[in-house]
């Protein structure tokens, strides 16, 4: 049977207005005023435009600084950094720093590691780039937002190694109970997706059980993660509502108990002045 590749319906409105703290807007259908415009419609007012190389966190850069509701995050994703030989890695970065400095770029990211796709001749690059961009994030004072993908241990690690940036964020955490509570200790913000809806996401569920709600964040990471019961169809930060109810049920806490922390806790972890 062919898959339904039609954009979900509008959810129901949030009454407390929040922010989607990872979207991409540069793999998505509508233009980027439909986007924000839909968002708002159901709530979400504003969201972190991430880039995953260096022409995508120029766009990224470019449209937040034409776009109230929008923020940028850049860097050069961990999948990025083993194609760009040493001397290319090296401009690359210094590249990522001076958009870094921009005032409408607020974090670094996504960056940090991902065994998943890159086999062992990229971790050596994938660690380099990472650390690099922790630097960056400080020496900047940025938000450090971290994609981790089967690689929880030497992603703490290194964070030890290098010292967290003040604000550090987990997107589309990935962890189990025990590391939210290792993150909630280092007071490390923790960001989910839809794939928190997912039948298969019990642990997910069990780690945003533990997690502070202070300490909460939500995403869609669209156009990827799409939320039950629109699995497999295009994501947008519209859908945020559908996620942040399954969070607060997850929880036991109330849709507007939640959603007023998630407001808050973005605003804290970006460095922005919640709207």
């Amino acid at each position: 049977m062919p898959s339904d590749s039609s954009a979900p319906p509008l959810p129901e409105p949030l009454r407390i207005a929040v922010a989607d703290s990872h979207t991409h807007l540069d793999m998505q259908d509508p233009s980027v005023g439909e986007a924000l415009s839909a968002a708002a419609s159901v709530g979400v007012t504003t969201v972190v435009q991430v880039g995953c190389d260096l022409e995508r966190s120029r766009w990224a850069a470019e449209t937040a600084a034409a776009h109230e509701a929008v923020h940028a995050a850049v860097a050069l994703h961990p999948n990025e950094a083993p194609r760009l030989p040493g001397g290319e890695l090296d401009e690359a970065l210094t590249e990522i720093e001076k958009l870094a400095a921009l005032p409408q770029v607020l974090a670094v990211g996504e960056t940090g590691l991902d065994y998943f796709r890159t086999g062992e001749d990229g971790v050596a690059a994938q660690q380099r780039s990472f650390r690099e961009h922790i630097a960056i994030a400080k020496r900047q004072d940025k938000a450090l937002v971290i994609h981790d993908r089967d690689a929880h241990a030497d992603v703490l690690r290194i964070l030890d190694e290098e010292g967290a940036p003040e604000r550090t964020v987990f997107h589309c955490y990935s962890g189990d109970a025990a590391m939210a509570e290792h993150c909630a200790a280092k007071g490390w913000f923790m960001s989910f997706a839809g794939n928190v809806t997912f039948k298969n996401a019990q642990p997910l569920r069990d780690a945003l059980a533990v997690a502070p709600p202070e300490l909460v964040l939500v995403e869609t990471d669209a156009p990827f993660l799409t939320p039950m019961p629109y699995r497999g169809r295009p994501n947008a930060p519209y859908l945020v509502p559908v996620t942040l109810r399954a969070m607060a049920e997850t929880k036991g806490m109330t849709e507007d108990a939640l959603a007023t922390h998630v407001a808050a806790n973005t605003a804290r972890a970006f460095g922005y002045r919640a709207p």
